[in-house]
């Protein structure tokens, strides 16, 4: 009998209504070849800017301006090759593709590395003169910015030879990619009915939400003890990985990893320490839950794998993708007119990639450039999960959509920091949506223990991860070599501080740091946290009917990156730059516990 695996079909042989449209980037792949050739030209009237910023404002701000035209066209080849290259990882001409253009960046970005350093080396007074002129005021935040990170730009020949390295600082995430979501096969697991199913990334969630403990006991060890398996090889990859950042935080004179990762985004690290303290204090909250849980499964002891199943096992639901269509539409009315008439283009323009098929890279994103759809990948196989998942992502295109809609190029890139806060919005108004829906008590519990287990996940488990990222970053900021043991021995460490009150965990957790790809985005995780925490904030004003508090989330979506992204926030209706936030959000927590507990 073949295999799940074997039996996925190729992406080019889904339903192409199912796929997202990429022609209206580029027709085919020769398109794009002739678009890759025009790179060098673009680069070239760029780099013939080299030695005359300081001649006039007005000089200064065609370099500008040729510079965004620049980086434009490149991003759009970049987004087109890497939504094909996720289409089939294993895939060589795809492979091919985001490669040439990814060496391409390096070699543009060794090429145009003079650009801050040559704005720097001005007389300071030079600069601000220019920074008063009419001629630059659309660029003043840009150089504002500039000067804040003065004491952080290199020399010009410095710079060159950073950016020239670009390549090769990615080779320890790329290794990773290739081999968690390429080369890495899982073993079959029973199923409920006793049949033979390949674990893949995209089904792993389902056995953890399956009524039966011997299939998610069985699915856990499965994924992790093939992670074990390879554990030398993941803990060499994520020690480059966290190596590279700290050598780029040495050089450009950062005290920390850490500080280097918040500093574009003005953010200070007491964020982020007191996300992990307002969690730490919080964790009775958690371990409350848990005995909740454990209590409703009738088990005398809980592990790992019974964190995702329903509590309410008669609503394990089977949900079709045109019906979680129907109900994320249904639940964003409250967004307004125009919001709703935007979302139907998501569909209408084919920007989603629905299904799970060979070789498609795990997982689920919102990705897109300026001059794109902002597109959607998804593993669907219909769980209410994937019907959030489907909610969440839309949040990320939506904001995606009004901040290129509403900003210049420049200033249409949205911070990270802030990239979560549109589609946890966008989970909790489908939450209210469904609560409201289906009046039965066993219904209502089974969402209420969603909602739930999504604060747990993105609050608690995310500010883990990133607490475990700090820590990592902080051995290597002392020279420490991350092995396999070390990391396996300080994650179930960790892991037990956070679970261990109520959870005696399987010793195999120790590997999950392995298969978790964030660990690589240099400080990413923290924002799942902070932006859940804001989510739970707007989601109320946004259901309060109050049409201003309506405006001021619509326009955060439309802000992009045109203020620091802590007072953008604020203009929305939340303050982050206070623990405040975490606070109400994990009381809200609680609150949804007790009510489960009750039940």
């Amino acid at each position: 009998m073949s295999s799940k695996k074997e039996s996925l079909p190729l992406h080019q042989d889904l339903p192409v209504a199912d796929t997202w449209d990429l022609i209206p980037m580029y027709a085919d792949g020769t398109v794009w070849e002739k678009e890759f050739a025009e790179v060098d030209r673009y680069a070239e009237a760029f780099i013939a800017f080299r030695g005359r910023l300081a001649e006039s404002p007005a000089v200064m701000r065609e370099a500008f301006d040729t510079m965004d035209r620049f980086e434009r066209f490149a991003e759009k080849l970049y987004c087109y090759a890497h939504l094909k290259a996720d289409e089939n990882t294993a895939d060589s001409g795809n492979k091919a593709r985001l490669g040439r253009i990814e060496s391409k960046f390096a070699e543009i970005s060794g090429a145009t590395a003079w650009f801050e350093p040559e704005i720097m080396a001005m007389d300071e007074a030079k600069i601000k003169a220019f920074m008063e002129s009419p001629e630059l005021d659309f660029y003043r935040k840009s150089m504002e910015e500039l000067m804040r990170e003065r004491s952080h730009i290199l020399s010009e020949k410095e710079e060159r030879l950073l950016g020239l390295g670009g390549d090769v600082f990615s080779l320890s995430g790329k290794v990773f990619s290739a081999l968690n979501n390429a080369d890495m096969t899982f073993p079959q697991v029973l199923n409920e009915h006793g049949k033979k199913t390949l674990l893949t990334h995209g089904n792993y969630s389902k056995f953890l939400e399956s009524g039966s403990r011997p299939v998610r006991k069985r699915a856990f060890e499965a994924m992790l003890d093939t992670y074990a398996k390879f554990r030398n090889t993941m803990a060499a990859t994520l020690d480059g990985n966290v190596k590279k950042h700290v050598y780029s935080a040495k050089i450009r004179n950062y005290p920390s990893a850490l500080e280097a990762s918040l500093f574009s985004d003005n953010v200070p690290v007491a964020v982020y320490d007191n996300l992990i303290k307002a969690v730490r204090g919080k964790l009775p909250h958690l371990h409350r839950y848990l005995k909740v849980r454990r209590k409703a499964l009738g088990l005398r002891r809980m592990d790992m794998y019974d964190m995702y199943n329903p509590l309410v096992p008669d609503y394990r639901l089977k949900v079709s993708f045109e019906q979680a269509v129907e109900w994320v539409k249904a639940a964003l009315k409250p967004m307004g007119k125009e919001y709703c008439a935007i979302l139907e283009k998501a569909f209408e323009q084919r920007w989603i990639d629905i299904h799970e098929c060979k070789g498609k890279r795990s997982g689920a994103y919102s990705s897109g450039c300026y001059d794109s759809y902002p597109y959607i990948l998804l593993n669907f196989n219909g769980t209410l999960n994937d019907v959030f998942t489907l909610a969440h992502e839309l949040g990320h295109s939506m904001h995606s959509y009004y901040s290129n809609k509403h900003q210049e190029y420049h200033y249409a890139d949205y911070s990270i920091f802030v990239a979560e806060v549109a589609s946890t919005t966008n989970e909790l108004l489908l939450h209210d949506y469904l609560m409201k829906q289906n009046p039965e008590p066993a219904f209502k519990s089974y969402l209420l223990c969603h909602l739930a287990d999504e604060i747990r996940g993105t609050i608690f488990r995310q500010t883990m991860f990133a607490e475990f990222e700090k820590h990592i970053h902080e051995l290597g900021g002392k020279s420490v070599t991350l092995t396999a043991d070390q990391l396996c021995r300080d994650y179930y460490k960790l892991n037990d501080d956070y679970f261990g009150a109520v959870i005696k965990a399987d010793r195999r957790i120790e590997m999950e740091w392995a298969r978790i790809p964030h660990f690589y985005y240099n400080f990413y995780v923290y924002k799942y946290a902070t932006g859940m925490s804001a989510a739970v904030k707007l989601s109320q004003n946004i259901l309060s009917g109050d049409p201003a508090k309506l405006q001021d989330y619509l326009g955060f979506l439309k802000a992009g990156d045109s203020k620091d992204v802590l007072d953008i926030m604020k203009d929305a209706g939340v303050d982050l730059s206070t623990p405040a936030p975490v606070y109400e959000a994990l009381d809200k927590f609680g609150e949804v516990v007790e009510a489960l507990a009750q039940d």
